[in-house]
């Protein structure tokens, strides 16, 4: 396998770990408070707390990830494995 290819299946793994994280925090969060809050609560008071849930559910998964990268990054050196996505520009020519 060379670094591109590395680079895409990286890109894609964690992609599909992020959305999943997202996805099973956001049930979670419903589901905690189907079985607290929701017998107090009046049901409009639902629809707000839905969306708190899912920009909850979305800072969970982006923390989680950060965390989870720093410790893969203190393991290998990426740019020995990964091609990198943005590459730098190069510098203008000079006209003499």
């Amino acid at each position: 396998m060379n670094k591109k290819f590395n680079t895409l299946l990286f890109v894609l793994g964690a992609t599909v770990f992020n959305i999943a994280v997202t996805v099973i925090t956001f049930i979670l969060l419903i589901t905690l408070y189907s079985f607290t809050l929701a017998q107090v609560l009046p049901d409009a008071a639902f629809e707000w707390l839905f969306l708190v849930f899912f920009i909850g559910s979305i800072v969970v998964s982006f923390f989680l990830y950060r965390r989870i990268l720093n410790k893969i990054l203190a393991r290998i050196n990426f740019e020995d494995y990964f091609d990198p996505i943005i590459k730098p520009r190069k510098p203008p020519q000079k006209k003499s």
